[in-house]
Formats: C-alpha cells, structure tokens, sequence
C-alpha cells in the first residue's frame, strides 16, 4: 500500500513537472500561431471599437493575426468567463471594460472569480461619457438641463446600455449629485438606447463619446457634458460636468486580461507590447480621433487601479438601486 502511495505521488510531480515545462516550451516560442482577443460586449460600442485598432497594432508587433471575437451576454460575464477558463497559454485574451468591476458586486456569481481566475495585463485607454440629448429636448447648456430635470422629476428619461453599466451608473450619479429624479431605462446595448434617444423616446443618455460622436456632429444629438475631470480635447467647446456639479467624475476604461495561470514571461510582454502600441503616433491618434486617450500600464499598476474600481463600483451599484436577479 505504502509502495502504490509512493508512485501516486511520484506520478504527479511527474506530471506536473511536464506540464510546467509544456509551458516553458510555449512561453518560449510564443506567439507561434493566430491569438484570440474575445470582447464579452456587442459589435460596435466603445469597447469592440478599440479592441478591432489594438488587435490590428498587435498583429504588426507580433506577426501573428489577433482575431477579434464578440461574446455577449450577462454583462460581459459569459466572454469574460470563457477566458478565465481558456487554456492559459497566451492564445486566448479578454478585452473588457468597467464592468467587469462592477459585476463583482452587481451579480452573485458571475461565473468565475475576477481575482483568482484572471490576471491583469495593462489598461488600454480611457473614454469619456458624454451627456447627449435629443433635439426635442428644451435644454442647450449643462446648467439648464440639470434645471430642466429637478423641474421635470421623473418624466426626464435616461437610457443605458444596460443595468449597471457605465451609462446606468454615469446617470444615476449625476442624478444623485444634481438633485434631479430621473427615470431610468435600460437597453441591450448602447447602439438601442441611442437609436431611441434620437427618435425621441428617451431624453438623454450618459454614452461612451465614441458611440455617439457621429451624431453629435451631424446634428442629431445634442452634447451638453463630459464626465471626465477636464474637458476632452475631441470636444473642447463641451464643458465637464464637474464645472456644474463639483467632484463629479466617472470615466471608462478598457484594459486586457488573460487566464491567471497564464506563464509570467507572456503577461510581461504583452503588457510591454501593449505599452509599446499605446505610444505609437498612428495608434494614439486613432483613439484621439475617437475621443479616447492612450494609457499602457504595468500588470501592478493596472491591478491597483483595478481594485480601486471594484471598490468604487460598489459604492455606485449601491446608490444606483442596481440589481441583477
């Protein structure tokens, strides 16, 4: 009995001796075939649009094709999990948002554990939300729609691309910080709310400026704010909201992520790569266009300012009223 014991247990080590070194093997000729960057929102928002320029920047860097694959569904939970339980080989990243923050105390279980399943790698750029609202709307200047809604309490209607998204959480502080009851609407995606909010079924919505640029300068929707602490040099004629509502900030972030177990030596890199990317003219001018700034952290640096989010998330989901049965 003692001898079987002893070759169990010498099976093992062998085992996982072999596995670590199948992984040395991989981390040493890495990237060596297609890489798959999954974003776990819809085609066309914010978060697909700046993933699609950072995998076409990624493909020159590497020489391997980086393919760009939608998994929707559950808040960004179901992309995000398929990643956290990829084969943490460097082929198979998450490209995610705030979200994935505020899902930790918006669902109960998520599908995964954000802290032990997946590993940071460095946060891509920062996005502005912009207060927009229809041209029906009798309100030109920040100041006098924050009047117009204390004064219209809740017939004011703000859509979102979904409970406890950015734009949920964007519009119920801004209601908090303006004394202003605003009714809440959530949509599947960015691109329904704002279909109905220049159709004139909703009033306003707090969206990602890159989902709402072309409107905004086609005329069809009208910017009154940016969330950000200062104004966006893509819009420099719209004031922060902070110049009206003191404090008030929330901006949005992108930032990728791979399985926790992926080896040291690719997570390194990549973050080293995506710094790289983030830097160069072409690729800064890109998210410049889009009204996005450039950021390329360290996997430390983006894993404090990860934890800072979910902390912050928390306080936001609270005094949303978001919940997610």
């Amino acid at each position: 009995m003692m001898n079987r014991r002893k070759y169990l247990l010498a099976g093992l080590a062998i085992a996982a001796c072999l596995a670590a070194t199948s992984f040395a093997s991989q981390a040493s000729d890495w990237p060596s075939r297609s890489i798959t960057l999954v974003v776990p929102l819809a085609p066309g928002g914010s978060t697909d649009a700046t993933a699609r320029l950072l995998a076409e920047h990624l493909r020159k860097e590497l020489g391997q094709q980086v393919v760009v694959e939608n998994r929707a569904g559950a808040g960004g939970n179901i992309g995000a999990a398929s990643v956290a339980k990829a084969v943490p080989d460097g082929y198979t990243l998450l490209m995610a948002t705030n979200t994935l923050a505020t899902n930790v105390t918006l669902y109960k279980d998520m599908g995964f554990n954000l802290a032990e399943d997946l590993v940071p790698i460095s946060q891509v750029a920062l996005i502005p939300n912009v207060l927009v609202v229809n041209n029906d709307v009798p309100a030109r200047t920040l100041k006098e729609f924050i009047n117009y809604a204390r004064e219209q309490k809740d017939s004011v209607q703000y859509g979102s691309a979904g409970t406890g998204t950015s734009s949920h959480l964007t519009g119920a502080l801004f209601g908090s910080m303006a004394q202003a009851e605003m009714l809440h609407i959530p949509y599947k995606g960015g691109a329904p709310a704002n279909t109905d909010l220049i159709g004139g079924q909703i009033q306003a919505v707090f969206a990602p400026m890159v989902e709402v640029l072309p409107y905004i300068e086609s005329g069809k929707l009208h910017a009154l704010g940016v969330t950000t602490k200062n104004r966006s040099p893509r819009l420099p004629e719209v004031p922060a909201i902070g110049e009206a509502l003191p404090g008030f900030e929330f901006v949005l972030w992108n930032g990728v992520f791979a399985p926790v177990d992926t080896p040291p030596d690719i997570v390194d890199e990549l973050a080293k790569i995506v710094g790289k990317v983030m830097q160069e003219p072409a690729m800064r001018k890109q998210l410049s266009d889009l009204g996005s700034t450039p950021v390329g952290n360290t996997p430390a640096e983006f894993k404090k300012i990860l934890q800072s989010e979910i902390e912050k998330s928390a306080e936001l989901v609270k005094l949303s009223g978001a919940r997610v049965d």
